[in-house]
């Protein structure tokens, strides 16, 4: 078993599931983590830049897990606020992925 489920199904042409928050908190957390989605599109892009929010959504996710597939935590997936249109716009943001 694969820490990310999503790496498990796309090896067997499965699909994945997804289900999307902005809210970024323990408690969301720990309720997210026994979701029956197989990643977490976390929504970034259209609120708040809220890095200790997302340590305290991430600790939840680990500690609400394992998932119902005995995956540590939901794969997850973020919606970053840069304008990916071309490699100068990337770099200009690149303070936020470092």
């Amino acid at each position: 078993m694969r820490v990310n489920k999503v790496i498990d199904l796309l090896e067997v042409n499965q699909p994945a599931y997804y289900i999307g928050t902005r809210e970024l908190t323990y408690s969301n957390g720990i309720k997210l983590a026994k979701t029956y989605a197989d990643f977490i599109k976390l929504d970034i892009e259209h609120g708040a830049f809220d890095m200790v929010g997302l340590g305290e959504f991430m600790k939840g996710l680990v500690e609400g897990g394992p998932t119902f597939s005995g995956h540590r935590t939901p794969a997850i997936i973020a919606e970053l606020p840069i304008d990916g249109s071309s490699r100068e716009m990337v770099l200009y943001n690149s303070w936020m992925i470092k």
